[in-house]
């Protein structure tokens, strides 16, 4: 049995698709995914389906989606290693294996893209790195209706999958691929018109596919939007870069994942090219 949350809520079992399609239970399946092979307390449960003001009928009508949902983990899977969902004490706990959630398997491999990256291992990193961002299909729980336990999940995924899109870029600049890199950062740079790290990169490429004139127009274009919604400068590293490419019209070659230019990791709290 597959489990996806990278996109829209799916459960599969081989060619079958076994999705919940009450929004109650989309969303009590979701929380228990959130938080695989950890406990989920009841009242966290009742508190996220109900948005702090659950119903007297509350309680029963949460047993009623857990068995329904046990009943649909026994029909996707049969076997003793299969996901399991159990009761402790005033709480539930759903029993998975790693490569069942699409999430962990994206984690994982983003993680061996890191260790290779460090060891300047580029191709196996960009594999790695095409292969997770590979399993999104569209924003993380698109089609569940998120409460604040799921709205920080869905975000914290959300920031990984921007981390990673920043080591693929990282690789692929690093392997001498800037022409390739720069229809993506152009359309990262509209999805985030605030984030100076993808406007910089795009910069260099450009810069470096000798396309001074619109590298130039980037510094310009970020200053604009900098000014007019944060009252901010450009930070001091695109400023040196704007004087490097209006005096030399170029950019040297690009700098190390692990020097200055490392986007940070965030700790836990389809690939184009």
């Amino acid at each position: 049995m597959r489990f996806q949350v990278l996109g829209t809520l799916e459960v599969q079992a081989g060619t079958r698709r076994l999705t919940p399609s009450a929004p109650k239970q989309r969303t009590v399946l979701a929380l228990l995914l959130s938080s695989a092979n950890e406990i989920m307390p009841t009242e966290a449960l009742v508190q996220e389906l109900w948005e702090g003001h659950p119903p007297v009928s509350a309680p029963t009508t949460l047993q009623t989606y857990i068995y329904q949902l046990r009943k649909l983990l026994s029909r996707g899977d049969r076997e003793a290693d299969g996901p399991r969902l159990v009761t402790k004490h005033g709480a539930y706990l759903l029993a998975v294996e790693d490569d069942m959630l699409d999430a962990v398997r994206f984690e994982r491999l983003v993680h061996a893209a890191r260790q290779h990256l460090k060891t300047n291992k580029l191709e196996p990193a960009s594999a790695a790195l095409c292969q997770a961002l590979g399993l999104w299909h569209g924003s993380a729980l698109a089609d569940v209706v998120t409460g604040p336990r799921l709205a920080i999940y869905t975000t914290r995924l959300e920031e990984l999958r921007v981390h990673a899109t920043k080591l693929k870029i990282e690789a692929w600049l690093r392997m001498g691929r800037h022409h390739e890199v720069i229809a993506e950062l152009k359309q990262l740079t509209a999805v985030h018109p605030l984030d100076e790290w993808f406007h910089l990169r795009l910069m260099e490429a450009l810069s470096l596919a000798s396309r001074r004139h619109e590298a130039l127009e980037v510094y310009h274009r970020l200053r604009y939007i900098l000014r007019e919604e944060l009252g901010l400068e450009p930070g001091s590293e695109m400023q040196e870069l704007q004087r490097t490419v209006l005096a030399t019209g170029h950019v040297p070659g690009h700098a190390p994942l692990a020097g200055r230019h490392g986007p940070a990791y965030p700790r836990k709290a389809d690939c184009v090219l």
